[in-house]
């Protein structure tokens, strides 16, 4: 049974959406025949590699809302996050584009590591000030989840996997899939949004019995 999920690696409820899928699946009496596959989407195309700002400054100015505001945002989905074990510091988060991270990723998922992958950028860049549009903190990040620093770095330096995201971007318009996280059940069942892990849960049985 395949499961297609688009999501963005600083999306914060893409995280916990992640998550709460995760535990529904460890439940699953059929996980073992569930392959999951990523898919690329990114939440602003246009950033730059690193924004020059704060977080709450860039959701401040992006927004429309005043610097309060938005530290309130983060806090409450910071408080979310909490809930199912995540430790989001988004105080010292660098946001910034997202292009060369999913590029990384499909690299990964090539050498079945893609899972270990999308763990280890996002807990980097909530819990641990990645700075995830910069190529070398994606390098120097690499070795943790299997894949060497020289080779994580020539592949980013050169156009590769590039084609994929686009794909992946262009299937994701092409299905009317215009936020994320957003979860696809056996190519018919979507789930749209951090669900609770009960949503998750009936969406893997209602699929399983559909086959």
């Amino acid at each position: 049974m395949q499961i297609e999920i688009w999501s963005d690696v600083i999306c914060p409820w893409c995280y916990i959406g992640k998550r709460r899928f995760e535990q529904a699946l460890a439940a699953f009496a059929h996980k073992e025949s569930v392959s999951v596959t990523w898919r690329s989407f990114e939440l602003d195309p246009q950033a730059p590699p690193r924004y020059p700002e704060t977080l709450e400054q860039m959701l401040s100015r992006k927004y429309g809302v005043s610097p309060q505001e938005a530290a309130a945002m983060n806090a409450r989905v910071t408080a979310v996050a909490k809930e199912i074990g995540l430790d989001y510091r988004l105080s010292a988060a660098l946001p910034g584009n997202t292009f060369d991270a999913h590029r990384l990723l499909h690299f990964a998922a090539v050498r079945g590591l893609g899972a270990a992958a999308s763990e280890r950028i996002m807990q980097g860049y909530f819990s641990a000030a990645l700075a995830v549009g910069e190529r070398a903190e994606l390098a120097r990040l690499a070795p943790s989840f299997g894949i060497s620093r020289e080779d994580a770095l020539a592949m980013l330096e050169s156009d590769a996997y590039a084609s994929e995201v686009r794909a992946d971007e262009a299937r994701a318009a092409q299905s009317g899939i215009s936020g994320v996280p957003f979860f696809l059940f056996g190519g018919k069942v979507g789930v749209s949004g951090a669900q609770s892990v009960e949503v998750f849960t009936q969406a893997l049985q209602q699929t399983w019995d559909d086959r």
